[in-house]
């Protein structure tokens, strides 16, 4: 016979001892009240005062900022600079001998007389030839000049063909004995000044070519113009036309008008025509 072995009785606590455990229980619940409710409290003013987390944007990370546009640069509107007259010393003569343009030209203007010219250049002027051609050209070929009245048709053609007249770039002391031979005394103040025509001859002075004249300067008149000026006056000349004076006060000159001197109360004007029409004044 087995004898079954129990476990002894347990002791029944003593009253001092009741009364201890129920002041432990009582503590701890107390202590997991208060914490529970200052994490919950901890909790409720992160979620009211606490600042959002920050999430990146998708393309944040990825894409770099997007540069601000460059401003469009304004174009540069400076004005060109007027040449009222050529830089540097003008040779006072040369050789007596000329250097012609070998260019041609097609045929100036629709109706009249044609009238071929050539281009000559005196050595020791240090001018082109070619270059001066093509300015003389331009100008007499320009529908505002001598070939858009319909009366006389103009040709450049080279030094070697047959020519009507010649217009010639010459130092100023070749000019005045090219004149003088031609019956035109051209100085002023003791020294050849202006140009002239001789038949056959439109002769022009190299110091006006390349410093122009009083009237002009002073009117702040490009040398351009008084460049064309002076071609049209002096081949004028050569078809036959005289000096005239100014038709209006403040008007544009004839270009027959001695413009290099005096514009005689009118303004400087390269052409012989003017609003589609001959622009004359009273002959002198």
């Amino acid at each position: 016979m087995i004898d079954e072995v129990t476990a002894p009785p347990a002791t029944p606590p003593t009253a001092g001892q009741d009364r201890w455990r129920q002041w432990w229980l009582a503590t701890f619940a107390l202590v997991i009240l208060v914490g529970g409710g200052f994490a919950v409290g901890r909790r409720i003013e992160q979620g009211n005062n606490a600042a959002p987390p920050v999430v990146p944007s998708p393309s944040a990370a990825s894409t770099p900022p997007e540069p601000s546009p460059s401003p469009t640069p304004t174009p540069s509107k400076t004005p060109a600079k007027i040449i009222l007259q050529m830089p540097g010393p003008v040779p006072a003569r040369g050789s007596g001998q000329f250097t012609y343009a070998a260019s041609r030209g097609p045929v100036f203007g629709s109706k009249g007389q044609l009238r071929r010219f050539r281009v000559a250049v005196e050595k020791g002027s240090n001018e082109n030839a070619e270059d001066f051609a093509t300015q003389v050209a331009g100008t007499l070929g320009d529908p505002r000049g001598w070939t858009g009245s319909g009366r006389v048709r103009l040709q450049l053609v080279s030094g070697s063909d047959a020519a009507d007249f010649t217009v010639y770039l010459a130092t100023r002391e070749t000019t005045g004995k090219l004149c003088l031979r031609g019956g035109t005394n051209v100085s002023v103040g003791g020294r050849p000044y202006t140009s002239c025509r001789t038949i056959g001859k439109a002769i022009i002075n190299l110091d006006r070519w390349r410093l122009s004249a009083t009237p002009f300067v002073s009117a702040k008149v490009p040398l351009s113009t008084y460049r064309q000026y002076v071609v049209n006056h002096e081949v004028g000349h050569e078809l036959g036309h005289r000096h005239e004076g100014c038709p209006r006060a403040g008007g544009p000159a004839p270009v027959m008008v001695q413009q290099t001197l005096t514009l005689r109360g009118c303004k400087a004007y390269a052409w012989p025509r003017w609003n589609g029409k001959m622009l004359s004044g009273p002959r002198l």
